[in-house]
């Protein structure tokens, strides 16, 4: 009976495994940028229903094109030291069992965004989970070095998705905050594939560090970061935010740049990961200092 378990174990893989091809780390850090979409739509709060049933969708989509990302890169992941341990590229789970999970994920998902949500919000975020595992996972990352710029797209989608979720409609504002997560994905990536950069070019894959060096990269690195602040800006500049949202904004790209700065012109082993590490901190603030400045903004309005 043990061995009979045990055999089924790894006939199907585990819970944990399948967990594992949804990287729910990232899918987290997007499903919170979407879900501060949701709240930045309206003045009070959104209608719960339609959160609850956005997030669930935008997320099992994000898993969705997670798990697929795992199928096309098995090859490349087995023989990298960063992802060589993952289920599909161990075999713990085939690449048909992911790929029916990856379906099963995205189906639910979209069925929920576009029946208990709305048809745009359901058709966007289809296309971003196209624009990941297909656009960017099966074309670009092994066309390119500019990869990331353009595949960032796709990944920088969520607040959009969830201002879309309770609005039933584009706004200018929402893709200020698109803009925002595409200009900060570059120097958030660059940073990781600096520090692993044998490993990319071990599988040939033509990331920046790859291709044009790391000096070259790190210099790409800090314009961006100088391109963010700017960015960053904007929503203060056209009204959507207040002075918290800019105080906040300042620092947190302030301490970006320094990044940026030491990495480029004071490189020090474990600078790039730090970056890295720091990017991440970065972008969940910034999101909640959004919502932060939000609420506060329209604080007399309910206590008229």
């Amino acid at each position: 009976m043990a061995i009979a378990k045990q055999l089924n174990r790894y006939a199907l893989g585990s819970w944990r495994d399948y967990l594992e091809l949804t990287k729910p780390k990232v899918v987290a850090l997007l499903v919170l940028t979407a879900w501060v979409g949701m709240m930045l739509a309206v003045p009070g709060l959104p209608d719960l229903t339609v959160m609850l049933l956005a997030t669930l969708g935008i997320g099992l989509l994000s898993a969705a094109a997670a798990a697929l990302n795992h199928v096309v890169d098995q090859k490349i992941d087995a023989k990298m030291a960063r992802t060589h341990s993952r289920p599909v590229a161990k075999g713990r789970i085939s690449s048909s069992q992911a790929i029916a999970f990856a379906l099963l994920l995205a189906s639910s998902g979209f069925a929920m965004l576009y029946l208990g949500v709305n048809a745009l919000t359901a058709w966007l975020t289809l296309l971003s989970l196209f624009g990941y595992a297909v656009v960017y996972t099966m074309f670009l990352k092994r066309a390119t070095p500019q990869n990331i710029v353009i595949g960032g797209l796709a990944g920088a989608m969520p607040p959009l998705l969830g201002w879309t979720a309770v609005t039933g409609e584009l706004h200018g504002y929402a893709l200020l905050l698109v803009m925002i997560i595409f200009t900060w994905t570059p120097p958030h990536f660059w940073a990781l594939a600096i520090h692993r950069r044998d490993d990319y070019a071990k599988v040939n894959m033509p990331m920046l560090p790859v291709t044009h060096g790391i000096e070259f990269t790190k210099s790409a690195i800090l314009l961006y970061t100088i391109m963010l602040f700017i960015v960053c800006l904007l929503p203060y500049v056209v009204g959507m935010t207040g002075l918290i949202y800019l105080v906040g904004a300042c620092l947190l790209n302030l301490r970006f740049m320094q990044h940026a700065w030491r990495l480029k012109f004071a490189d020090s082993t474990g600078q790039a990961m730090a970056m890295f590490r720091f990017s991440i901190v970065h972008l969940m603030v910034l999101f909640l200092v959004l919502l932060l400045d939000h609420y506060l903004k329209i604080a007399p309005i309910y206590g008229q």
